[in-house]
């Protein structure tokens, strides 16, 4: 455990840092614990930590495999501080061309220092140095001989993973993927309709000193910059906006919930697309809200009483085991399933790393488990809406595959649900793929199906 004495803003990273690689901590919520930890941080500093962090997460295969080249003493066999010091250092120096190298240099030896290492500052100033100096002639795997390691390596994604990807796409769409995936994603929000409009709210945040701008695809959406504290916001607090990524707010209008409906929404935390329904409802109808963890329905009771809706009824309920009281008794029913997340990197860079060959094939089990389930609460005619914010074939359209060839029901044309950007062959049959390099959105699936009998 390091002990921080005086704030300082590449000691907190380097904090944070040790938490997610040593004790596998996530990388949002260990951020936003330590941001909220130290008052005096400036906004300038929280955003300053909150690159080094998610930019070294991000880069890290790519940041290893640099200090392997330039350090006789290889990463397996440095001490974690040191390691962290050096994975800090270098993605300042290779990847923030506004940081100066001599000043991540000086600044990693004095924390090394600090930190009780006086002995290995010179080891750390000699590494940083040394790649400064060759930051230009840094040499990465030949594209030609082996281009999934190359990508592997320049744009720091598992090896399994890019194989995978590339079983199922293109060379140059994976490393568009990969390139688009590492880049900063833009923070949407959803204006809450039962309490404003989207140009009362762009009024509201613009003089709460948020730069506020329309989103993109769906007309609830709007983003916004230049604020590291939403929830600290009076428009936040008196429940005028949730924050929803455009992708999830698609979700919301392919399922596209009529007042007095019965919704059930079976994997519903931390709760933005029941609140969403709830909102699209009118707050008309009752809404079932699932998860099978106690705090996280406590996110959701938290979200719907600050947006002011009052249909949403949290239960603690496990989406893999039938609840016979529910039986045909929905109008419509939403699986946003449990998935790889390969699809919300850009948030959480630290997903590619903790995702495992095994953990796809388990979640398939787990979808198709739930899927199983949960076709049994719609009703004749109703509507079930499955999603994930994956890429990946064998949970999404494959799993749709099997579902539909061995229940009673069909894909429904979503043209209807999107705006004419996202129409496409695909969205026709009932169903779509985005992807973040290509609508600048989270990755998501979704698939609108209509129970025949």
């Amino acid at each position: 455990m390091i002990l921080v004495t005086k704030t300082n803003p590449r000691e907190i990273a380097i904090l944070v840092l040790a938490e997610v690689m040593e004790n596998e901590a996530y990388s949002n919520i260990s951020l936003r614990e330590k941001l909220s930890k130290y008052s005096d941080l400036t906004p300038l500093d929280k955003a300053f930590i909150t690159e080094i962090v998610h930019g070294t997460i991000r880069y890290l295969i790519t940041i290893d495999y640099i200090i392997n080249q330039y350090s006789k003493t290889k990463i397996n066999k440095m001490k974690p501080l040191i390691l962290n010091i050096l994975r800090c250092g270098v993605y300042q120096i290779i990847f923030m061309t506004k940081v100066p190298s001599f000043a991540a240099c000086n600044e990693s030896v004095e924390i090394a220092k600090r930190r009780g290492l006086r002995g290995l500052s010179g080891f750390v100033n000699g590494v940083l140095r040394n790649i400064a100096r060759n930051s230009k002639a840094i040499s990465y795997p030949n594209p030609y001989k082996d281009f999934s390691m190359y990508l592997s390596v320049y744009y720091s994604y598992p090896k399994w993973l890019i194989d995978y990807w590339l079983d199922t796409y293109s060379p140059q769409f994976v490393e568009d993927l990969c390139r688009g995936s590492n880049k900063s994603p833009v923070v949407s929000i959803r204006c809450n309709t039962l309490k404003t409009n989207k140009e009362d709210l762009m009024k509201t945040l613009s003089k709460e000193d948020v730069v506020v701008y329309d989103g993109v695809y769906s007309k609830e959406a709007l983003g916004i910059s230049k604020t590291s504290a939403i929830n600290e916001l009076p428009s936040f607090k008196q429940g005028l906006f949730q924050v929803q990524d455009e992708s999830s707010m698609l979700v919301g209008h392919i399922l596209n919930p009529k007042p007095r409906d019965n919704i059930l929404d079976v994997c519903s935390a931390p709760g933005g697309k029941a609140t969403h329904c709830g909102e699209l409802m009118k707050n008309e109808g009752i809404i079932f809200a699932r998860d099978i963890h106690e705090h996280k329905l406590d996110l959701i009771k938290s979200s719907a009483q600050r947006l002011g809706i009052s249909i949403i009824k949290t239960q603690l309920k496990d989406a893999t085991q039938l609840d016979d009281t529910m039986v045909s008794k929905m109008d419509r029913v939403l699986i946003d399933a449990p998935c790889l997340g390969l699809g919300i990197i850009r948030k959480k860079p630290d997903i590619k790393y903790k995702k495992t060959p095994k953990d796809l094939e388990d979640l398939i089990v787990v979808q198709r488990q739930i899927l199983s389930t949960c076709s049994k609460y719609v009703n004749v005619g109703g509507i079930l809406v499955y999603s994930t914010c994956t890429i990946s074939k064998r949970e999404n359209i494959e799993n749709i595959d099997w579902f539909t060839r061995n229940f009673d029901f069909e894909l429904e044309d979503i043209d209807p649900y999107l705006p004419e950007t996202l129409r496409s062959e695909t969205s026709k049959k009932g169903y779509i793929q985005l992807y973040p390099h290509i609508h600048n959105i989270d990755g998501f699936f979704i698939a609108r199906l209509r129970r025949k009998r």
